[in-house]
C-alpha cells in the first residue's frame, strides 16, 4: 500500500489541527500547554488510510513565533495541505509558509477552505477568489490543483476532500526505498518497556529491524531493536513513511531533534555545502558574510553566507554561495533548505545543497553550475578530476554524492569507456590527470638520479610523496610506466632504464663479501671497520657498497656502531613472537638467554626493538608488543 506523508501549512488558529482531527479521528496537539492554550505549540502526528493510501499527516504550528517548529516538520512531506480560514482569508503565515513550501520545492497539494460553516456563500466565494489569486502561477495554482471548502465542526466537505487527497496523493512519485537510508529525528522520548524511541520521517531508503546505523553529527553506533509504521509494529520501514525506532546502545539525553540516521561508516558530518541559494521577492539584499538561521529537514543552527563572485542577492534573485554553518550535520546534494533573516528572524529565502564536501571558497563558479545543471555522468567525472592526483573511490563517491555504488559504477561506464576515466587500483582518476601524472613520475626519478648519482634509485615512499598520489595510484602507475619501458623497478627502488648503481668486478665481490660476512654472523655480527678492512677495494668504494646495502635495507643499521643484517632481525622478531606465548614480557637477562648475545649487543637491539614498536620499555621489562 502506498504511503504518502502530508504536512499542513497555515496561519495560527486557521483550524489545522481541527482538519486533521476530522480526517483521522486522532488530536495532534498532544502538549498539555497546547490543549490549554488552544493552539498548536510543536508538531503534531496522525495517521489513517483513505482509499488505498496511508496517510501520515505531520500537524504545525501557525503562529509566527513557532515557525522553527513549523520547519521541522516539512522538510520530509510529499503533499501540503495549505489551510485558509474562510473568515479570515490570507494571512501573513499563511504567505509564509506557503513561501517555505515553494522554497523546498513541494510539487503537490491542496487548498482547504476552513471553517466555511463560519460564513454565509456570497463571501466564501469572495475568499475563494482572493485564495485563487494567491495562488496563481504556483504549484497550488488553482487550474490544476484543487481548493475544497471544509468545516471541521459539521464534516461539511470532508468526503470531496478524502476524495481530493487520494486523487492528488496518486500523483506523488515514490521516494526511493533503495537508496542509502537517512531519518531525521523530529522526536526523542522513553517507552516504558521499550527504552530510547526516535521518530521521523524516512526520507530514503529503508531500514529494517536490526539495523545498524549511525546517528550524525556525533557519529555514535546504534542498532534498531523494534520498527513501527504508523503505529503498528513492522519488520521494516520504508522511504516516505512516518516511523518510529525503538533504539539499542543510545540513551535520550544523547539525541535530539535536528539529529539524522543513516548507515554507518558511509556519510561525513560536514560544517560546510555549496548550494544555489534564491531570495524571496520579499526579502532585504542579502549581502556577502551575512549570519542566517539554517533549516535543512528538522536541524537548525546559525551560518554564514559566503557569496561567490558577488557582494549581495538582490530580492528575487539567485545565487551559488557557500554555507558555513557554526555545527556540523549530515547534508548531501539535493537537500533542500531554508535560511532566514538572523535578526529579525524572517524567512528570507532557500535552496538547494549541490556539493557537501566543498573545498574553502574557491571562484570556480563553473563547477558549481556543472553540480546544478549537469547529468550524473558528468558530475561523477567532475568530482573525481576536481581531486586531481588523488582521485576517487566509489566509497568517497558514495560519501560526497549520497548514490548507490551501483548507479555511481553506471555513471562512470560511459566515461571510462571514452577513456576520460581511468581506474587505478581502487581509485578513479581523470584522463588528462593521468597523463600529467605519467610525466610528473617519469620527472621525478630523472630528477633524483641526477641529484643523486651514486644511489641506485628512488625509493617508492619517496616518489610517492613527490608526485602526492596515493599507494595504490602510484602502483597502478608504475605497472603501467615499466610495461612501457619508460621506468624499472628493483624493490622498493624506482629507476630509469639503465640507469641502477653498476659495480664493477671487485666491487661487485666486495657487496658480495660484505653480505655474507653480517648474514653469516646473526646477532653476534662483526665490527663493520673490520669487515672493510680485508676488502679489495678502497675505503670511499667500500663505504659506498655499505650505502647501497642500507639503503637497499639489506643491512640494517641499529647504532652507530652496530650493523645487521635484515634477516637476523626478522629471524629475532620470530623468536620474541614465539616467546610471546609463554610470556608477555622480557628483561635484559632473559633476552640474552633468548638471543645468545652478550650485553653488547642486547641492550642495542633492545633499544632498537622499542623504537620499531615490537617491544615497549616498561621499567626494567620490556612488553611485547
Amino acid at each position: 500500500m502506498k504511503s504518502v506523508v502530508v504536512g499542513t501549512a497555515g496561519h495560527i488558529d486557521h483550524g489545522k489541527s481541527a482538519l486533521v482531527r476530522a480526517l483521522t479521528g486522532t488530536d495532534p496537539d498532544r502538549l498539555k500547554e497546547e490543549k490549554a492554550r488552544g493552539i498548536t505549540i510543536d508538531l503534531g502526528f496522525a495517521h489513517a488510510t483513505i482509499g488505498d493510501i496511508n496517510f501520515a499527516f505531520v500537524d504545525v504550528p501557525g503562529h509566527e513565533r513557532f515557525v522553527k517548529n513549523m520547519l521541522a516538520g516539512v522538510g520530509g512531506i510529499d503533499l501540503v495541505v495549505l489551510v485558509v480560514a474562510a473568515d479570515e482569508s490570507v494571512m501573513p503565515q499563511t504567505r509564509e509558509h506557503f513561501d517555505i513550501c515553494r522554497l523546498l520545492a513541494v510539487r503537490h497539494g491542496i487548498t482547504v477552505l476552513t471553517k466555511s460553516d463560519a460564513v454565509d456563500a456570497e463571501t466564501l466565494d469572495v475568499v475563494r477568489l482572493e485564495v485563487e489569486e494567491f495562488l496563481r502561477g504556483s504549484f497550488l495554482d488553482p487550474t490544476h490543483s484543487p481548493i475544497v471548502a471544509v468545516s471541521s465542526l459539521t464534516g461539511a466537505g470532508l468526503p470531496e476532500l478524502k476524495q481530493a487527497l487520494v486523487k492528488v496523493a496518486a500523483e506523488v512519485p515514490a521516494k526511493d526505498a533503495n537508496a542509502l537510508a537517512r531519518l531525521p529525528i523530529d522526536r526523542v522520548f522513553t517507552m516504558k518497556g521499550f527504552g530510547t524511541v526516535v521518530t521521523g520521517t524516512l526520507v530514503a531508503g529503508t531500514i529494517r529491524r536490526e539495523d545498524e546505523l549511525e546517528v550524525f553529527p556525533g557519529g555514535k553506533g546504534v542498532r534498531v531493536r523494534g520498527v513501527q509504521v504508523h503505529g503498528e509494529p513492522a519488520e521494516q520501514a520504508l522511504a516516505g513513511q512516518r516511523t518510529a525506532l525503538n533504539l539499542a546502545g543510545v540513551a535520550v539525553e544523547d539525541l535530539a531533534r535536528g539529529m539524522m540516521l543513516a548507515p554507518p561508516d558511509t556519510f561525513r558530518a560536514t560544517q560546510r555545502a555549496d548550494v544555489s541559494l534564491s531570495l524571496l521577492p520579499s526579502a532585504k539584499p542579502l549581502k556577502d558574510r551575512a549570519r542566517v538561521h539554517l533549516h535543512a529537514y528538522t536541524s537548525e543552527m546559525v551560518a554564514e553566507v559566503a557569496l561567490y563572485g558577488e557582494k549581495a542577492i538582490k530580492p528575487g534573485e539567485n545565487a551559488y554561495a557557500q554555507l558555513r554553518m557554526d555545527e556540523r550535520t549530515l547534508l548531501l546534494p539535493g537537500d533542500r533548505f531554508i535560511v532566514r533573516q538572523f535578526s529579525p528572524v524572517v524567512t528570507i529565502g532557500g535552496g538547494v545543497v549541490l556539493d557537501a564536501t566543498p573545498p574553502l571558497r574557491s571562484k570556480k563558479g563553473y563547477f558549481l553550475k556543472m553540480l546544478d545543471e549537469g547529468t550524473p555522468e558528468r558530475i561523477t567525472e567532475g568530482r573525481i578530476a576536481r581531486q586531481s592526483n588523488q582521485g576517487l573511490t566509489v566509497p568517497q563517491l558514495v560519501a560526497e554524492t549520497g548514490w548507490l555504488p551501483t548507479s555511481i559504477r553506471r555513471h562512470l561506464a560511459e566515461s571510462i569507456r571514452r577513456g576520460q576515466i581511468l581506474q587505478l587500483g581502487d581509485r578513479y582518476l581523470h584522463g588528462a590527470v593521468v597523463e600529467v601524472l605519467r610525466e610528473s613520475i617519469v620527472s621525478g626519478v630523472t630528477a633524483f638520479h641526477k641529484e643523486n648519482p651514486l644511489v641506485a634509485g628512488i625509493s617508492k615512499e619517496h616518489l610517492r610523496e613527490t608526485v602526492a598520489t596515493p599507494p595504490e595510484v602510484l602502483a597502478a602507475m608504475l605497472d603501467l610506466l615499466t610495461s612501457e619501458k619508460k621506468l624499472e623497478v628493483a624493490g622498493d627502488l624506482v629507476r630509469l632504464p639503465g640507469r641502477g648503481v653498476v659495480l664493477k668486478d671487485e666491487e661487485a665481490e666486495s657487496k658480495k663479501t660484505i653480505e655474507q660476512a653480517f648474514s653469516s654472523a646473526g646477532l653476534q655480527v662483526p665490527a663493520l671497520y673490520n669487515v672493510l678492512a680485508g676488502l679489495k677495494v678502497d675505503k670511499a668504494r667500500a663505504q659506498k657498497i655499505v650505502t647501497l646495502l642500507l639503503r637497499d635495507k639489506v643491512l640494517v643499521k641499529i647504532s652507530d656502531e652496530l650493523v645487521f643484517h635484515h634477516s637476523a632481525l626478522q629471524q629475532l622478531r620470530g623468536q620474541l613472537a614465539a616467546y610471546k606465548t609463554k610470556s608477555p614480557k622480557i628483561d635484559v637477562g632473559k633476552f640474552k638467554e633468548l638471543t645468545g648475545v652478550s650485553r653488547k649487543y642486547a641492550i642495542p637491539l633492545l633499544e632498537y626493538l622499542d623504537r620499531e614498536r615490537v617491544t615497549r620499555r616498561v621499567g626494567d621489562e620490556r612488553v611485547i608488543l
